[in-house]
């Protein structure tokens, strides 16, 4: 089977004075992940080598360029799926860890759990071996500027999301017909301490299933879970229904910000190599 890998840099506006750059590390992390692919690497190896590398590429709301909680501290979110066997592994609230991605991967791998959390998660890397890197060292020079800026009492909620890159994720089919998912995220600017999004949510933060495809979201995380998205956008791809996914969605929005913040470049691609950005 011919491998496909779609990566997306998240949901929100980008500055035009980081616009390339943001293009740039995109299509790095695809070139990497295909590379991978054609090598015979499978899917899950593409994905996560892929958001890997955007986590380590300060331009994102990932890893290393999280935004900051209202503490100003980073928080992070990862979820990864096999479409082969619906094994799936997520991190929430996980601090001072560089690639949250390849945590969740051993969470799936070494663990009979789903998803770890918080200081449970950050003892599991410490066991697995995974090195503990100061908080500082996520903290970017632009992450720390928004916080501060967000932090004025009379700021717009939604307009304090903006400027700012969203989840990154990827989705890839390997030679196999095997599909993957993996997505990851710092969260929203200025969160409550502990918030955790759609992101590592089976469903939401993204879905694989070799029979129908796989998907990676990006966007309100709240608005996600309401509808499940990830998981609700296959079902539409299954049925061949798509315009059904925006039909199903809209009338259960309601709030302005969640009007506002839904739309995102969701990753998605079919097991037949038929490739959608929605």
């Amino acid at each position: 089977m011919l491998p496909v890998v779609v990566v997306h840099g998240g949901a929100g506006h980008i500055p035009k004075d980081r616009a390339e750059i943001s293009y740039v590390g995109v299509k790095e992390a695809a070139r990497a992940a295909y590379s991978i692919l054609r090598s015979g690497g499978s899917a899950m190896d593409a994905v996560v080598e892929a958001v890997a590398m955007l986590e380590n590429n300060p331009v994102y709301n990932a890893g290393r360029g999280s935004v900051l909680n209202v503490k100003g501290e980073v928080e992070m979110d990862a979820l990864v799926m096999d479409g082969r066997t619906l094994a799936s592994g997520a991190v929430s609230a996980v601090r001072r860890v560089a690639n949250p991605i390849r945590l969740a991967r051993l969470v799936m791998e070494k663990t009979s759990h789903l998803c770890l959390t918080a200081e449970g998660a950050s003892q599991f890397a410490r066991t697995m071996g995974v090195p503990e890197v100061p908080e500082e060292s996520m903290i970017t020079d632009y992450a720390r500027m928004r916080w501060k800026k967000n932090l004025d009492p009379d700021t717009n909620p939604m307009e304090c999301q903006t400027g700012k890159m969203g989840t990154v994720g990827a989705v890839a089919v390997d030679l196999e017909g095997n599909v993957a998912c993996a997505t990851s995220t710092g969260g929203m600017t200025n969160k409550m301490e502990g918030r955790v999004g759609d992101t590592p949510c089976v469903g939401c933060g993204g879905y694989a299933d070799n029979h129908i495809g796989a998907v990676s979201s990006t966007g309100h995380g709240e608005t996600i879970m309401k509808v499940t998205l990830s998981r609700l956008i296959l079902f539409h791809m299954e049925q061949g229904t798509y315009t059904g996914i925006y039909r199903s969605v809209e009338p259960r929005i309601n709030e302005p910000s969640e009007a506002t913040l839904k739309g995102g470049p969701t990753a998605g691609l079919t097991r037949q190599c038929q490739a959608r950005g929605l």
